[in-house]
């Protein structure tokens, strides 16, 4: 079969293709082939400013002609690479042809030989893939995070001021604010955004063995490292590790991937809390025409975009853990592990953007249920027994807490009534009375977020 979303083995390129299909100009193939290009085109610039002697007739006019081989990159210009790899059965090899013939078209055969100059093919995979990466979570990543986090500050500041029975271990417990019970996820997340702002882009540039052997025997009057630290680290962007075996010791991106789990666990959470009040009644969700919640239950309309997500973050975890743990470990200078598991990379991040879309997609659908929310308040009284001893226990009233105990434990329900009846018994004044009287569910809520903050 031909493929296509519907013959695709995965769902990250099938069904959810609508969603995931920006994350193929980062980590598809052909985005892997055009960022190696680019460095390399990169890289034979940078040797010409340095300059090298061979190298000082390079004209400056030709560089815009040299970057648009990675900036005007086809599908056809892949195609080409892959067909060079079928010879050579070396992909980052095919890349260095694929250039070569393009200096051909330019009149600069005679440079051709500075194309991957002392390279190995790990200092392109492990400047390209960083790139890449780093150009992912900047364009596609934080924007679609930061989309969820705008709107649940938007519903924090709408849900402010509403009155949440609270339930600790699933039992009703003294009551919150919907919106500081939203704005907990914000300021969660917000910390993980910042912590993730710290990890470099780490990348390793520095030959065969991490030594620039073949740099030094050639060039010994150049100093290598401060070339390969200005081209990494200021015309590629990234942060260029100093000592290295032949890759990248993926440190930094393990500590990436662990900063991303962290943040889809906070969705985890989140997407569970929801799916629970909507479970609870407390909230209703838009209904749009024709949808169908279940196939035999036509009142219903299931919290799927929570479980979607959920399911989503469950599995993009599982690749984000795996890869941290298994990318820092290579025999000796290398083996090739690294590389079928960095081809992935994708994955989690594509199931974490359908995560993330779902999760956005079921907090824009919420419809408050003040109604079911007060009469949950209204029918746990007991809950404010905390405010009343421990008012008591400012008044030095003895044992408060075991006279509140004792009232609230009864196999009878704790109403108002009771409530009001019980401050009645108590041997206090007239005014402490009223004031007891005045804590209901509704009103004993502590500060909000705006002033948590």
């Amino acid at each position: 079969m031909e493929l296509s979303q519907l013959t695709a083995i995965s769902p990250v390129d099938g069904r959810y293709r609508r969603i995931t299909h920006e994350l193929s100009d980062y980590f598809s193939e052909f985005a892997l082939i055009k960022y190696r290009v680019l460095v390399e085109i990169e890289y034979f610039i940078a040797l010409c400013q340095h300059p090298l002697p061979q190298l000082q007739k390079v004209s400056k006019e030709v560089y815009p002609a040299l970057r648009k081989i990675y900036a005007e990159f086809t599908i056809a210009d892949a195609q080409a690479i892959k067909e060079i790899e079928k010879t050579t059965n070396h992909d980052v090899k095919a890349v260095e042809y694929f250039i070569k013939g393009k200096f051909d078209a330019l009149n600069l055969s005679e440079y051709k030989e500075f194309i991957h100059f002392g390279l190995t093919s790990q200092d392109i995979n492990n400047t390209a893939i960083p790139l890449s990466l780093k150009d992912a979570i900047t364009t596609t990543y934080l924007p679609l995070l930061q989309q969820n986090i705008d709107q649940l500050k938007a519903q924090a500041k709408q849900w402010k001021n509403i009155t949440l029975l609270a339930r600790t271990h699933g039992q009703a417990a003294s009551p919150t604010l919907l919106g500081k019970e939203i704005y907990v996820y914000v300021e969660r997340l917000e910390a993980q955004i910042k912590q993730l702002n710290t990890i470099p882009f780490s990348a390793k540039f520095g030959g065969a063995t991490g030594n620039f052997n073949a740099h030094k025997i050639a060039y010994p009057e150049i100093n290598w490292i401060d070339f390969s630290n200005n081209f990494v680290n200021n015309v590629l962007g990234l942060h260029r590790s100093q000592t290295t075996t032949q890759i990248e010791h993926y440190d930094n991106i393990a500590a990436l991937f662990d900063a991303l789990k962290r943040i889809n666990t906070i969705f985890i959470d989140l997407d569970r809390d929801m799916w629970t009040y909507i479970s609870t009644d407390y909230f209703k969700q838009q209904l749009k025409e024709g949808e169908v919640g279940s196939s035999a239950m036509p009142h219903k309309v299931n919290p799927i975009d929570f479980e979607n997500s959920e399911g989503n973050l469950g599995i993009a975890n599982s690749s984000f853990e795996f890869m941290a743990a298994k990318l820092p470990v290579s025999r000796l200078q290398r083996d090739l592990t690294d590389s079928t598991v960095l081809r992935n990379i994708g994955v989690p991040f594509a199931h974490t953007m359908i995560a993330f879309a779902s999760t956005l997609k079921g907090l824009n659908k919420l419809i408050i249920n003040e109604d079911k929310i007060k009469a949950d308040l209204e029918d746990n009284w007991a809950v404010i027994a905390e405010a009343i001893q421990t008012v008591l226990r400012k008044e030095g009233y003895p044992k408060p807490y075991e006279a509140l105990k004792g009232l609230t434990r009864k196999n009878e329900k704790t109403t108002q009534i009771t409530i009001a009846a019980f401050i009645d018994t108590l041997e206090i004044n007239d005014d402490l009375k009223t004031q007891l009287k005045k804590i209901s569910p509704h009103n004993y809520v502590g500060y909000n977020a705006n002033e948590l903050n």
